[in-house]
């Protein structure tokens, strides 16, 4: 991983955060898995540093079912304490409860958009993502306020409109990479 390419500032010198500034972050997805993953990670994120969650993604991957979201809807009370006990993921029993409710509210959305991508581009100008060229970048905006807002209503948590603010950056709902990032 090269340190010479100009990157987006909040990734310093961490060989882990340059990975994922380089493969990852902005780059659109349509793909419900993907999009299941990250709202759990960035629901484990609410009060903490994303890095915190990145070096535990591999932890989160396993205890979560390969972020299987039929496999989490499932979970019970036996898999929430036996989570209280992995090591590998952030151990707090509201978030972990968070992302069993979470699995299965995605599904209810898939089930009434035909897919959580259908639901989330749904609040997209034009179904499309965002390529920000201000050279700023916002945490929230009208769209991470009426996403957030109307997840809420149907009764996700650790969701708030900072988060999903991060989570659309994380999956290229708006391409938020500096002007002068050699990833934009």
């Amino acid at each position: 991983m090269t340190t010479e390419l100009k990157r987006c500032s909040w990734c310093g010198n961490d060989p882990l955060y340059m990975e994922y500034h380089d493969k990852e972050w902005g780059k659109t997805t349509h793909d419900d898995i993907i999009f299941f993953e990250f709202l759990i990670l960035e629901s484990a994120q609410a009060g903490l540093s994303w890095i915190t969650i990145l070096k535990r993604r591999e932890g989160y991957r396993k205890a979560f079912a390969n972020f299987d979201v039929h496999q989490v809807a499932a979970f019970n009370n036996e898999d929430v304490e036996r989570l209280m006990q992995d090591a590998g993921i952030i151990r707090n029993r509201l978030k972990i409860n968070a992302a069993i409710k979470c699995a299965n509210l995605f599904l209810g959305v898939q089930k009434e958009f035909g897919s959580f991508d259908k639901y989330l581009y749904s609040f997209m100008p034009d179904g499309k993502p965002i390529n920000n060229t201000t050279g700023s970048t916002p945490v929230t905006t009208e769209i991470s306020d009426a996403i957030s807002k109307d997840m809420k209503k149907r009764g996700f948590t650790f969701f708030g409109s900072v988060i999903c603010y991060a989570f659309m950056q994380a999956t290229g709902m708006v391409n938020d990479h500096v002007p002068a990032c050699a990833f934009k």
